[in-house]
């Protein structure tokens, strides 16, 4: 298993209990697939430096966790397929 961080950026437009709905949801996801969550960062409702997908704002999150590298592709396709991502980022930590 490898150490990862990931960042996602969801919808202004989602309440803060659809935000916390999301976080869990994709932390659910980690732990189904044999991951272990080590630590989340909830960084709310930010500015964003410039527009993405017509908003200037968005809801921030950060989750650190240890897994298999085969979640890595099942993540990222969960990430592309749930409407409220507006953008996300998967990064390998250094072991």
């Amino acid at each position: 298993m490898h150490a990862y961080e990931t960042m996602f950026l969801l919808n202004p437009s989602l309440s803060e209990e659809e935000y916390e709905a999301m976080i869990a949801k994709f932390g659910e996801l980690i732990q189904s697939n044999g991951g272990e969550v080590t630590k989340t960062d909830r960084r709310g409702r930010r500015r964003l430096a410039y527009e993405i997908e017509d908003c200037s704002e968005a809801w921030d999150a950060i989750h650190y966790f240890n897994a298999p590298s085969e979640l890595v592709a099942e993540l990222e396709r969960v990430y592309r397929i749930t409407d409220a991502v507006i953008r996300y980022l998967i990064i390998r930590q250094d072991d």
